[in-house]
């Protein structure tokens, strides 16, 4: 097995072992990079002197933790001193970061080493990334907007990556590429010095190739930072899931509405299938109603819109042309919402997560499909269900995904399998505030029942 096809967990102990240097992991990757990026366009820039550089230095000292030498992407929403942080817009030419974000600084303490700055769609204002190609088949879309982040793990041009999840674009981009994505529980990872889509909805976080991956990383990312408003002040948690997979006394809800209404055939085959294996490894499978479905989508829009619109209320006024057309129509949406709409949405959040605090205290974990269907084709813009219901690609992307990010409850993707065109197929678990050591462990349970993932054939 070649270095850059290590998960991170391996990659850590061969480093620790003396098996391997940080020098020979990083060449390997930005080898792996220069191979498949002209298939995938996952990059805005690779900073490969800036990482080998690092890599000498990470092999010249004792490893003193997992992610010591371990080769990573960041989302170009996160600022790098020196480097550029573009949010892959026109609007940021020539813009180059003052000082590290709270979780860059934190990796690079970890012994990190930064290969490059993944692209976003444009400002993370989208769920498909369209400059990105899909790892699995490149006619598709990545996924967004951390379609970048996803793309350079699946197919080996990053050991894991950060990406930022406002209503899903952590775990959309993880499912339709077959890795792994955390959306951990609002301010449980700082955001200062992320470019901000929607403050009250943003989240960061890992995009790794096994849940044990990502634990190790959301373990160096977690901390109090008065920096950030929102940041959360609790004691340290070690997120490893270990290695047992009996979940004897474990309750997993199972919705018996909204999650798989609407949702390719396969997709949810695979789903049930996975949660039939959490049963097979001891899990009580308890069937549950999700409250206020019917105002889901309305919240979602009714936070984000409005508070994308006033982040950018400078730039949209002043340079519309520079913006892509698809975010700049809803930039400019978002003038017109007033502020009893967006009030509104407020209040029906205050209410929804009253109603899932009270779903989550009758079971631990509550697992459904990520996304309702795998990749689409690029350009394509509606699906047609079953039915004759036509659905825009980015409501169905973020329908399954956005009831975490208005309650800011923690939710993990999972790959479990593909469909018949052998793309991704992901499982989502979602769970209580500040539990994502019980995800984890429902997650690397069932992950550890299944063969190892192989890397996206890219090339």
């Amino acid at each position: 097995m070649r270095p850059y096809e290590l998960s991170l967990a391996a990659a850590a102990e061969a480093i620790r072992a003396g098996k391997l240097s940080p020098v020979e992991l990083v060449d390997s990757v930005l080898d792996r990079i220069e191979q498949v990026e002209p298939h995938l366009n996952a990059y805005v820039t690779v900073t490969a002197e800036r990482a080998r550089k690092a890599a000498r230095e990470a092999g010249a000292v004792r490893p003193h933790g997992p992610l010591h030498g371990i080769p990573m992407a960041l989302k170009d929403l996160i600022d790098v001193a020196g480097a550029a942080t573009t949010a892959s817009s026109r609007v940021r030419a020539g813009h180059r970061a003052e000082a590290d974000s709270t979780v860059a600084a934190r990796l690079t303490a970890a012994g990190a080493v930064l290969v490059g700055k993944a692209h976003t769609h444009e400002f993370a204002y989208g769920l498909t990334t369209p400059q990105t190609n899909n790892a699995w088949d490149h006619g598709r879309v990545a996924g967004g907007s951390s379609g970048g982040s996803a793309v350079a793990v699946a197919s080996g041009a990053a050991t894991f990556a950060l990406g930022t999840d406002t209503g899903g674009s952590i775990r959309v981009p993880a499912a339709l590429n077959g890795v792994v994505g955390l959306k951990p529980t609002y301010g449980l990872v700082p955001r200062h010095g992320v470019t901000s889509l929607s403050w009250s909805l943003d989240h960061v976080g890992p995009i790794t190739r096994t849940v044990e991956d990502a634990a190790l990383v959301l373990d160096a990312l977690t901390g109090h930072d008065p920096r950030d408003p929102a940041s959360l002040a609790v004691p340290a948690v070690d997120h490893r899931p270990g290695t047992a997979t009996d979940l004897t006394g474990v309750r997993v809800g199972v919705p018996r509405n909204y999650y798989f209404d609407h949702v390719d055939a396969e997709v949810e085959a695979a789903v049930r299938h996975a949660i039939g294996r959490l049963e097979d490894l001891g899990a009580r499978l308890v069937g549950i109603d999700v409250p206020m479905t019917r105002y889901i989508q309305a919240t979602q829009w009714g936070l984000m819109v409005a508070e994308a619109t006033a982040y950018h209320e400078g730039t949209v006024r002043t340079v519309p042309e520079l913006y892509q057309d698809d975010v700049r129509v809803l930039l400019e949406a978002g003038e017109l919402m007033s502020a009893g709409d967006y009030l509104r949405a407020q209040r029906s959040r205050t209410l929804m997560r009253q109603e899932w605090a009270r779903l989550l205290r009758e079971v631990d974990v509550i697992a459904a499909p990520t996304v309702p269907t795998t990749a689409v084709k690029a350009g394509e813009e509606t699906i047609t269900w079953s039915d004759g219901t036509i659905e825009a690609v980015s409501d169905a992307y973020v329908r399954l995904s956005a009831p975490a990010n208005i309650t800011g409850i923690p939710a993990l993707s999972v790959p479990v399998g593909h469909d018949t065109q052998g793309l991704p197929i992901g499982m989502q678990l979602l769970g209580r505030p500040l539990g994502e050591r019980a995800l984890l462990r429902v997650g690397h349970a069932y992950e550890r029942t299944q063969p190892v993932r192989a890397l996206a054939p890219v090339a």
